[in-house]
């Protein structure tokens, strides 16, 4: 998920009750539910490196007993007041988990079993940004502004904002389990048809961003990939898909894949992608070269693709260049 639902998560836990619990529970909360994303730190080192070690470590299960320490003792070197060390650790505690669990939610996906596994993990049922969670999450957040202007027009005593934090945080499990039930049909849908006489090797949905009937379907055979605009309120037409056929490489861009795949990038990317297009260009460079290109189909396709690896190999072998981009410039 984005930041702005990490952190009116970590809000919104604090409103339903856990700053009665310790006086800095805000501030560890917010602090808490953005914690994994310290693995930012790794853009220093290039779109490659942030792919590879962005929800690393950081996003494990093993790291969140150690990552929830960092939150209490950054608010105990501002704090002003005593604390109580085991509550604000337990806050703590639960503000990092959310992060994780919220990740796993999405297409992007998140590895929860480092070190002793590497699998990405996803569920495909929201967006990196959901627009129907951040609306929830925010007047949650925004309501006990709101009722003060109100009471003070009144003569009222403000509200706390707690029984709307509570409603934004028992939303969220019945909004999300919602969606992984129309996930479920929208699977179920791509993979009960044929397509172009052939039976799907694979099929995902991932959400739109504003309607849940709505889904981005992919379906992956032999020779091709389709990709749908699937709603699951109308009827599902397997021919009107956008076919994207695999290339068939010739034994010089088999070649070029292999050089490719041997830099960091590629490795990186090849590790992190689930619906990779490849394809090969001849270019002049001005000697004579192939460019190889793999695209991830889970974050848009050609002609505006958004995750993209792209590497020069010349006929000997030697790799030129090779890079990995979140949203490459056109060419």
């Amino acid at each position: 998920m984005d930041p702005l639902t990490h952190t009116l998560t970590g809000l919104a836990l604090s409103r339903a009750g856990l700053n009665r619990r310790s006086v800095y529970a805000t501030p560890i909360l917010l602090l808490a539910a953005n914690a994994p994303d310290i693995d930012i730190l790794a853009m220093a080192g290039g779109s490659a490196a942030y792919l590879h070690y962005h929800r690393h470590l950081t996003h494990a299960l093993l790291a969140i007993p150690f990552l929830a320490l960092l939150p209490v003792l950054i608010v105990r070197l501002f704090a002003r007041k005593q604390f109580n060390w085991k509550w604000a650790y337990l806050i703590s505690l639960l503000g990092v988990a959310t992060h994780p669990l919220l990740d796993w939610m999405n297409a992007y996906g998140v590895r929860l079993f480092l070190p002793f596994s590497g699998d990405w993990v996803r569920l495909d049922v929201s967006s990196l940004a959901d627009l129907w969670i951040w609306a929830v999450l925010l007047l949650a957040a925004l309501a006990p502004a709101l009722a003060k202007l109100v009471s003070s027009e009144i003569g009222a005593r403000p509200s706390s904002g707690r029984g709307w934090a509570i409603f934004a945080l028992c939303f969220l499990p019945l909004y999300l389990g919602g969606r992984t039930v129309l996930h479920e049909r929208a699977l179920a849908v791509l993979d009960a048809r044929i397509y172009d006489g052939l039976a799907p090797a694979r099929v995902a949905a991932f959400p739109d961003l504003v309607n849940p009937f709505r889904w981005k379907g992919l379906v992956e055979t032999a020779p091709f990939y389709a990709l749908y605009d699937l709603n699951l309120l109308g009827e599902f037409d397997p021919a009107s898909g956008r076919i994207l056929y695999k290339p068939v490489p010739t034994p010089a861009d088999a070649a070029a894949a292999d050089a490719a795949r041997r830099t960091a990038p590629f490795q990186a990317f090849l590790d992190f992608s689930k619906y990779p297009l490849w394809r090969f260009h001849a270019v002049e460079d001005p000697e004579p070269a192939i460019q190889v290109e793999v695209t991830d189909l889970r974050f848009g396709a050609p002609p505006q693709p958004r995750f993209v690896a792209t590497a020069l190999v010349r006929p000997n072998g030697q790799v030129v260049h090779a890079d990995f981009e979140y949203r490459p410039r056109p060419r």
